[in-house]
């Protein structure tokens, strides 16, 4: 694959050391962990790095976007990274019978609503109980201020698609509920995101 295929995120590099350390904590010692929307592919080659003894399946719905997770899994030289699965979220059915977790960072606000409900249908055909299904973004909080800056964010994702914008952490929350998961812990991350993990009931 060559180079020329790779893609960046800027907050990738600012981003992945906070979510790691989160990760550390919450993750299986061993199984596959599997990454809705991977990306550019940084997160994924950066953590399975970090966490060797896990098995790491990154997957992401555009073409271009898998190519860049292929590239960078040749250049990581590691065999802990599976070749990226073409998998939409809000689909019925994924390439994937099994995972001891799910992943799922900077997704959930750029992408319809639609594609979340699919990822917690999907997170509860695929994990056991007490598997923990991972979020990280942006939320809306009840109580609590909402920052200038995602404010901002949101208006610009919505002006790019109206589908798209901020989510309001009660209704995530009660979505996973319906689907069959609790909202284990939330975990206040650097520039105003936050770390939300679920587990399986």
């Amino acid at each position: 694959m060559s180079s020329s295929a790779l893609r960046y995120a800027p907050a990738t590099e600012r981003n992945r050391a906070p979510i790691l350390a989160v990760l550390s904590r919450i993750l299986p010692v061993t199984g596959i962990v599997l990454e809705i929307a991977s990306g550019t592919g940084e997160h994924v080659a950066y953590f399975a790095e970090a966490l060797p003894a896990l098995h790491w399946q990154p997957s992401d719905p555009d073409p271009m976007a898998r190519a860049s997770i292929a590239a960078r899994r040749a250049d990581s030289g590691l065999d802990n990274i599976a070749q990226p699965l073409a998998l939409d979220a809000a689909a019925t059915a994924w390439p994937i019978a099994a995972a001891a977790a799910v992943l799922a960072i900077n997704m959930v606000h750029i992408s319809p609503w639609t594609a979340t409900e699919g990822l917690f249908a999907g997170a509860a055909r695929l994990l056991p109980a007490a598997a923990p299904l991972y979020l990280y973004g942006p939320y809306r909080r009840d109580g609590y201020d909402f920052a200038p800056s995602n404010l901002a964010f949101d208006h610009s994702l919505q002006q790019r698609n109206p589908a798209w914008g901020v989510r309001r952490l009660e209704d995530v929350a009660a979505l996973a509920t319906a689907c069959g998961f609790r909202l284990d812990e939330i975990v206040e991350m650097p520039a105003n995101n936050l770390s939300l993990v679920f587990r399986r009931a």
